[in-house]
């Protein structure tokens, strides 16, 4: 019996898919976690670096984590999304626009 499911063809996903899965979900991952530490490093900095006042010590710590997170978020959403995008083809049981 035939699986339904992953491919266009619906049939089962082979092991090259899987493995350019797997990868993309790792450079989604690895790229925002990256994406996320500059950020924070850019906006928590000058807490570190300067004397500041109490307050505004919170308030770029606590920014800084939150932006950090959403930038995180959104980056790996974006990766994938792009991801399942450019793994369909144009037209049906065609490899690329030009066939």
């Amino acid at each position: 019996m035939r699986e339904h499911g992953g491919t266009g063809s619906g049939g089962r996903r082979g092991q090259a898919e899987r493995d350019a899965i797997t990868v993309e979900i790792g450079y989604a991952l690895c790229s925002a976690a990256f994406a996320a530490a500059v950020v924070f490093g850019a906006v928590v900095g000058p807490a570190l670096l300067f004397a500041l006042p109490g307050t505004v010590e919170t308030v770029l710590v606590r920014g800084g984590g939150v932006l950090a997170g959403v930038l995180f978020a959104v980056r790996t959403v974006s990766v994938l999304v792009r991801f399942r995008r450019a793994d369909q083809p144009s037209q049906p049981g065609r490899t690329s626009p030009d066939s």
